[in-house]
């Protein structure tokens, strides 16, 4: 990690418990390199949830149990990006201990490809995010900037352009005028009969949304790997960080 780093970032692509995205691999090593490279960030990177408390962790066993193992929880991060599948391995005190972590202590959320159906037993989780997943439209697909200021938005260009990747197509707890859109797909280029289609033309890709104290982005591409190497989706994802970082 960058010795100068001042903000720290925990990454958490816990899938124990549903579908392993072949992308996962290349998300993990393109933000701790991103970190390293800009100097912005430290990226702690986990495969599994245990960090997501904001509890003290103790050791188990003959030899560490009951003693602290010098493993960080939510006190020591500025912002957690999660990549979750499935039902998830966190506790009731793990749920709570995430969502007090935004919406309490003020910290941000960047939920990465496939949060929408992670936690898919969990509501709360879905109303943190501000969406469930209704669908896909996988294909390359043309994309509006909705929000040229938000960081990272123009890396793309300004104008209408096209991209290759799985984009969502947006279920409830999804409101409109509950999200802050950033990225959109253009519906005038989702056909009628197209899967996913929906009827009021509404596809966000990239949304914002502000619960309680915190800050919290949604960045629904990554379904590719080579996606994680565009560096127009890096400088995309860095913006997202910064973001949720609070600047």
């Amino acid at each position: 990690m960058p010795p100068t780093a001042e903000r720290r970032l925990l990454v958490v692509a816990d899938v124990q418990t549903g579908y392993h995205h072949d992308s996962i691999s290349m998300a993990l090593a393109t933000l701790v390199t991103l970190g390293r490279a800009t100097g912005r960030f430290a990226t702690t990177v986990r495969t599994d949830s245990q960090l997501i408390t904001r509890d003290p962790i103790l050791g188990q066993g003959a030899k560490y149990g009951g003693k602290r193992v010098n493993a960080r929880n939510l006190h020591d991060f500025d912002a957690l990006f999660m990549l979750p599948s499935g039902s998830g391995t966190l506790s009731l005190a793990q749920k709570a201990d995430l969502l007090a972590f935004v919406e309490q202590d003020g910290k941000g959320l960047i939920a990465g490809h496939a949060a929408l159906v992670g936690f898919f037993d969990w509501p709360a989780f879905g109303a943190l995010l501000g969406a469930r997943l209704g669908g896909e439209i996988d294909r390359p697909a043309q994309v509006r900037v909705d929000d040229p200021g938000f960081p990272g938005a123009l890396a793309f260009g300004p104008g209408p352009f096209t991209f290759a990747e799985q984009h969502p197509v947006l279920a409830p707890p999804y409101v409109a005028d509950d999200v802050h859109v950033v990225l959109r797909l253009d519906p005038e280029t989702v056909a009628p009969g197209e899967r996913g289609h929906r009827a009021d033309g509404d596809y966000p890709v990239v949304w914002t949304r502000q619960p309680g104290a915190g800050r919290v982005v949604n960045v629904a591409w990554g379904h590719h790997a080579e996606t994680w190497e565009d560096p127009r989706f890096q400088a995309l994802v860095l913006g997202a960080i910064a973001w949720a970082m609070g600047g």
